[in-house]
């Protein structure tokens, strides 16, 4: 089901090797480093991408070259885009004339060795960053003046079919000029090539011609090489206009269903039927409307639902299920796409409005039903495809909350009915949930990427769905002569798309090889089978690339499909048999997998002493294994600050607003005596509420008293899970029935339990995270100790908020769902800078000016300065009521 993406990119760039340091994230390396920066003294004079293709099975290697012409050494940094789906299977640096290449290890083996070498300080590895489709792999060396570093690095993958083509995806981004920059794809196909494509995202007309492409029966060749001017972004330009996409894409004839291969007894079948008369489908759209899901979110996902509704077959059958803390059927059953269900159906989605908490086991229990009762009341064909659909941006926190207690509850449920896709949207879901709720009910989980074309991915990822000609797939391989065969039996098979199986041939005597396929077709049952004579099949042009393909392409999918099968599998014996299968073929094909990482050493330049380089799989949803280990001084999490938050209050307190509609902010201020409390946030049917105290400054005889006050003691309470938590400017307490735990600023220190988990940072800040959708974090201002006036204070900053149900309310929690206003009349006054302006809010109209508050979060010191409208007199017309509404009788106050 997954895009079919074969996707490299290449880039270096220099660092001066000398005093000080540097730090690359994920993997560290600690180096030396200078203050003089001379450029042009590395070149990378040669690039190299050779991609040989067979049988949709691709061997790619990427070979660079750089030189250090300058007169002192310097680092130089070799980047490559990897698919998602792609295993490395070598990578070797040349340096100096001597050879360094990896070696596959348990991934356990090679932790070891890193957390060794980390404690030398001599350790640099891969740097991992995933994109929507791909995996970085970076590592850096240290180049002498006038020397040479070549870099190879092999990986394979498995091209899938995806709409009717395979496709070659590559990053083209060399950032520099290249005398000698190569694409060289190959491509031998024994079914035979019906078309071939190559374009590029960068293409102009002077590098249309280094584009060469040509294909003939079974043979297919792409090459791109550019010159050094074709390279240029103008005529007398040093840079390079070559910086996007490379595709290539390209199917094979299909004069039969099926096509089987068998070299070195191994055997690949490969199975897509043409011309087949679609089967309904019966899709139920399962779709959050919880709270963050309001605005750009909810617009787009709208949008592609208005899309998919005008895309569906008259035939098919279809409903629709909204959730919050909640959920809303759109029908009692299943109905059939007529056009009048269709209005009816995108009338209902135009009507959907994004609020409250994410309750996710209720509706997915609710679609399964809906599901079964079709097929029982006979409301649905008895020949068709079952399809729920879930897409959610967040994690659950409403009703059953447990990720194991909902995948149990649904897989229950479904007894294997009904296939589950779940998206998830964004970086806010829990993704390794997601994708075992899918992968247990015969499904797959996708990532939407939060991005302005979101709806295009919703729709991209439906169209791959839309047209099921084929269910209950069997195939039947011969008996007693075959063993490790791969998944054989499919619940469906989509248009466009293709069904993989591979296995090992046992029996040497075999004098041919017959496949049965079964399936239920749109009217009928249907048969496909396929024979092939063993004594008569000439298998040698199969090795025209590389002759032990079929078998390195078993254990490629053998290993994804035990993986998948390992994060589903309950009983922990055979979740370990599954580990250890997909670790030895791991280890026996060489390939990095989520169980092994390849280490690659050399010796440091210096100190002669030996460098490890850690080549880690990169696991959507899985924290990078090794940057949590670096040491005991930075085992603890490091709190970053997102890019903005969405409310705060800071200082003596000013209260800021984001309106993230508007791109700007609103601000308040609140004077009060010290000594009163103000409730910030109070959410009664979150049970969870923030209170701040005031405290003004210190006292001095013979001194102005100043009438400032900030926040000294803030209090969390969360009813549900019986916590208290109380924040002054010299401890922090937790307070969880009669436990009572106290930490200080001067230690670094985590607590997670159930429901909280907490971070502090020394003397800096304290994140405290509820469930998910609930983040906060306070700051800690010191004052210098012998000020007369200054005191130490605490700033409240909220990071996430859309668990929040629309009852929620205080001085910062009745903003959670967004706020509307208009400006007009901006005009000077005779302060300078600082206009005022009409404000109007919730049907009143308020005289603002336009001032500046200051966002401490990155900065404790001097802050980041945040451009707002202020509103006087204690914010009066912009919050609810009046500020004294918002008093109450101490920092752990919630209403019942």
């Amino acid at each position: 089901m997954a895009g079919l993406r074969l996707v490299c990119a290449l880039l270096f760039c220099a660092l001066i090797p000398v005093n000080g340091d540097f730090v690359i994230e994920g993997l560290r390396k600690i180096q030396k480093r200078s203050t003089e920066k001379p450029a042009g003294d590395i070149e990378v004079y040669s690039v190299q991408i050779n991609s040989k293709v067979t049988s949709r099975f691709a061997h790619n290697v990427i070979t660079s070259k750089a030189v250090n012409r300058g007169n002192v050494s310097k680092e130089v940094f070799f980047n490559v885009d990897l698919p998602k789906t792609a295993f490395i299977s070598n990578f070797s640096m040349i340096i100096g004339g001597v050879t360094y290449t990896g070696v596959i290890k348990e991934k356990e083996v090679a932790k070891k060795q890193y957390e060794k070498a980390v404690s030398r300080g001599q350790t640099a590895g891969l740097v991992k960053a995933s994109g929507r489709k791909t995996e970085k792999f970076t590592v850096s060396v240290n180049v002498a003046s006038e020397s040479k570093v070549t870099f190879e690095l092999v990986y394979e993958e498995m091209l899938k079919r995806h709409l009717g083509k395979y496709e070659i995806f590559m990053k083209v981004q060399p950032k520099s000029l290249v005398k000698n920059y190569q694409i060289d794809i190959e491509i031998y196909e024994p079914q035979g090539i019906s078309f071939l494509d190559a374009k590029a995202s960068f293409i102009t007309n002077d590098l249309l011609p280094a584009i060469e492409k040509s294909f003939s029966g079974k043979r297919g060749h792409i090459s791109f090489k550019p010159t050094l001017d074709q390279q240029r972004s103008c005529p007398d330009c040093a840079s390079t206009l070559m910086d996007g996409d490379f595709i290539v894409t390209y199917d094979v004839n299909r004069e039969s269903p099926g096509n089987i291969q068998i070299v070195n007894g191994y055997f690949v079948h490969y199975f897509a039927p043409p011309k087949l008369t679609g089967v309904p489908k019966n899709v139920v759209y399962v779709i959050d409307r919880s709270g963050s899901m309001h605005g750009t979110k909810m617009d787009q996902t709208k949008k592609a639902l208005l899309k998919i509704l005008n895309d569906t077959a008259e035939y098919d059958y279809f409903n629709l299920i909204m959730f919050d803390h909640k959920i809303i059927v759109w029908r009692d059953s299943m109905v059939k796409a007529t056009p009048e269900n269709m209005e009816e159906a995108k009338k209902f989605v135009n009507q959907i409005e994004a609020s409250g908490g994410t309750n996710i086991n209720d509706p997915m229990l609710k679609a399964v039903d809906l599901l079964k009762k079709g097929y029982e009341m006979k409301q649905v064909p008895e020949r068709s495809a079952s399809l729920i659909i879930l897409l959610t941006d967040g994690q659950a926190n409403q009703g059953e909350s447990n990720p194991l207690k909902i995948q149990a509850n649904v897989k229950n449920a479904n007894n294997g009915k009904c296939t589950v896709y779940s998206l998830a949207f964004g970086d806010r879901p829990d993704y390794s949930f997601l994708e075992k709720l899918s992968l247990e009910n015969s499904g797959v989980a996708r990532r939407i990427y939060e991005d302005s074309d979101a709806d295009l991915q919703l729709q991209g990822f439906y169209n791959e769905i839309a047209n099921p000609t084929l269910v209950d797939i069997k195939m039947q391989y011969p008996e007693n002569a075959i063993a490790d065969v791969t998944q054989n039996n499919f619940n469906q098979y989509f248009d466009g798309s293709e069904l993989v199986v591979a296995g090992r041939i046992t029996d040497n005597d075999l004098n041919s090889f017959t496949v049965d396929v079964n399936a239920e077709g749109a009217d009928q049952s249907l048969k496909y089978s396929e024979n092939i004579d063993l004594q008569e099949k000439d298998n040698k042009n199969l090795q025209y690339i590389f002759g032990d393909f079929i078998e390195r392409l078993w254990a490629y999918i053998t290993i994804q499909q035990l993986l998948e099968k390992r994060i589903h599998a309950a009983d922990p014996s055979e979740k370990a048999n599954l580990t250890a299968k997909a670790l030895d073929l791991s280890l026996k094909f060489n390939f990095v997998t989520p169980l092994t990482s390849m280490v690659v050493t050399k010796p440091e330049e210096n100190e002669k002493e030996e460098e490890s380089f850690i080549a880690d799989k990169f696991v959507d949803g899985q924290k990078d294994t090794y940057a949590t280990q670096v040491s005991s001084a930075t085992r603890y999490y490091q709190y970053a600050a997102p890019a903005t938050p969405s409310n705060w209050v800071d200082s003596d307190p000013h209260f800021v607003i984001k309106v993230q509609q508007k791109n700007d902010a609103l601000c308040f201020n609140i004077q009060e005596e010290p000594g009163v409390v103000l409730n910030l946030i109070e959410d009664k049917e979150l049970g969870i509420a923030v209170n701040g105290e005031l405290a003004g400054k210190k006292k001095e005889e013979n001194s102005v008293i100043s009438h400032e006050t900030y926040f000294g003691r803030l209090g969390i309470v969360n009813k549900k899970n019986m916590l208290r938590i109380e924040v002054t400017t010299e401890t922090i307490t937790i307070m969880q029935g009669k436990i009572t735990k106290m930490f200080t600023w001067e230690k670094k220190a985590s607590v997670k339990k159930q429901g909280l988990n907490l971070v502090i940072n020394k003397k800096a800040n304290v994140t405290f995270t509820f469930g998910e959708g609930a983040t906060f974090v306070i700051i800690l201002h010191k004052a210098p100790k012998d000020h007369p006036l200054h005191r130490d204070f605490l700033g409240f900053y909220t990071l996430d908020d859309h668990m929040f149900s629309t009852e929620v309310h205080g001085l910062l929690g009745q903003f959670f769902h967004g706020i509307d206003y208009e400006i007009s009349n901006i005009h000077e006054t005779h302060i300078p800078n600082k206009p005022d302006a009409t404000m109007k809010v919730k049907n009143k109209i308020l005289t603002v000016t336009r001032g500046v508050q200051r966002d401490y979060r990155k900065e404790r010191y001097n802050g980041s300065e945040v451009a707002c409208w202020f509103v006087h007199s204690n914010g009066e017309g912009l919050i609810d009521g009046t500020h004294t509404d918002y008093i109450v009788m101490d920092i752990f106050s919630i209403a019942d």
